[in-house]
């Protein structure tokens, strides 16, 4: 038996797709195939943003015709969107040939709904509470070489107003550092090359006393673990940005010097109303630090605009922090309302024309300084871990530890190896040089 799975969001979705490929292991799929030739589909959705919601849905409905004629084949749907409150009902009423709807707490449970629908034929729904454990048992099924992620905390507490997450994740719940460490470790020594350290907030890891330690020592005891690999984190949350933490990264060469600190707005009237607990000042405050004691070190961001009420000259707050802040990429994001949380209840929605026209001035700028970013390594060798080969290309790729994307050919494989490569053009965020085979 063939499964295939369809994953919308992050990385830490990209992650659990590998979990859920654990699962089905388990259950007796025996590999990844194309989506018509899998006898199971599962999608594992994502609700942060409206955008998602609406592919995963189109992908869904998509699919009644194969089902229809495919016999015997099983369509799971799981989750944020099916976690979030009333959709599960939504999502059966729309497609009743869902076979199983499970939460984003039911992972693990998920061979066992696939036996419950065999012994059924009516939807096996399973959605509840989240777990007041960490450890799931799951044997990750690892797609990424050689990338690997590792969740050291689930779940958040911030309730940021716009943000969905705390009600469809949890509120946060961290692993025991010795079982991190462990898989770390276990990682290195079978040949991954670069390991991202993974939570909503990492910054507030052990919150709930249950991890033993605070997250620049856990950082600081990940980068010590012999051998050869880049060390990285996602994401931080400036309200808990700190000088142990800065004091950490600067100590160990293996932690790449690039952190992503999603700002989201400038002006400290709209983040209030965010509730992002930290104004524009101390914001800047924290990159002046980290800028003091690592100069070479590259920040990457999230943005969001036309939140309820914002106005142009706070939507220009927003373009005065991208100058002075000197991000080297960000991730724009039009607001987007979500059912259930403080923001969506809020007045002052912004005119859709007006939310198009702030969101391209933007995009503009960002490209404008990644473009300048990128320019500058013209000329210069750097380190990059090779990922992946592009078909399309003819080009193996690979990213530099500040996350800039490299292109280069070669006559053998070079998955899985640092390379030093020469930049001789730069086109957006994409680099491309050569390198000595």
């Amino acid at each position: 038996m063939k499964y295939h799975i369809v994953t919308y969001g992050c990385q830490m979705n990209l992650h659990e797709s590998e979990k859920i490929a654990g699962v089905l292991k388990e259950a007796g799929y025996t590999e990844e195939a194309p989506l018509e030739e899998a006898d199971i589909i599962v999608f594992n959705t994502c609700c942060i943003r409206e955008n998602a919601e609406n592919h995963a849905f189109g992908n869904i409905g998509a699919l009644k015709k194969l089902k229809r004629e495919k016999k015997g084949l099983l369509i799971a749907v799981g989750g944020c969107m099916v976690q979030e409150a009333g959709k599960a009902a939504v999502l059966k009423q729309k497609f009743p040939f869902i076979d199983i709807l499970f939460g984003t707490h039911e992972l693990a449970d998920l061979r066992s709904l696939i036996e419950r629908k065999r012994a059924q034929r009516k939807t096996v729904i399973s959605v509840r509470e989240a777990r007041a454990e960490t450890e799931d048992g799951i044997t990750p099924v690892r797609t990424s070489y050689p990338n690997a992620w590792v969740n050291i905390m689930y779940g958040c507490n911030n309730f940021c107003s716009y943000c969905i997450v705390p009600y469809v994740r949890g509120r946060e719940r961290s692993r025991r550092a010795e079982d991190v460490l462990r898989e770390v470790e276990g990682l290195v020594k079978e040949g991954y090359r670069e390991i991202t350290l993974l939570g909503q907030n990492v910054n507030s890891y052990n919150s709930d006393g249950k991890g033993g330690m605070s997250f620049p020592e856990l950082l600081d005891r990940c980068a010590s673990v012999e051998g050869k690999f880049r060390l990285r984190f996602m994401t931080s949350h400036p309200k808990d940005f700190s000088e142990e933490l800065v004091a950490v990264m600067k100590k160990h060469k293996k932690i790449c010097k690039h952190l992503h600190l999603p700002v989201q707005a400038g002006s400290n009237r709209i983040l209030s109303l965010m509730n992002r607990r930290y104004t524009r000042e101390k914001y800047l405050d924290e990159l002046a630090l980290l800028r003091r004691e690592i100069p070479d070190c590259e920040v990457t961001t999230d943005l969001i605009v036309s939140f309820p009420t914002e106005t142009e000259e706070e939507f220009g707050e927003t373009l005065s922090l991208v100058r002075e802040a000197d991000f080297s990429s960000a991730f724009t994001f039009i607001y987007s309302p979500r059912t259930g949380t403080k923001a969506a209840e809020m007045e002052g929605r912004i005119d859709a024309a007006v939310s198009k026209d702030r969101i391209t001035r933007l995009i503009a700028l960002v490209n404008e300084k990644t473009r300048e970013k990128s320019a500058a390594y013209i000329g210069k060798t750097i380190e990059i871990l090779c990922e992946d080969y592009d078909e399309k290309k003819g080009m193996y790729l690979g990213r530099d530890e500040y996350g800039r994307m490299g292109y280069f050919r070669s006559e053998r494989d070079r998955i899985g190896e640092f390379v030093d490569l020469t930049v001789t053009d730069a086109n957006g965020i994409s680099l491309y040089g050569v390198c000595a085979d």
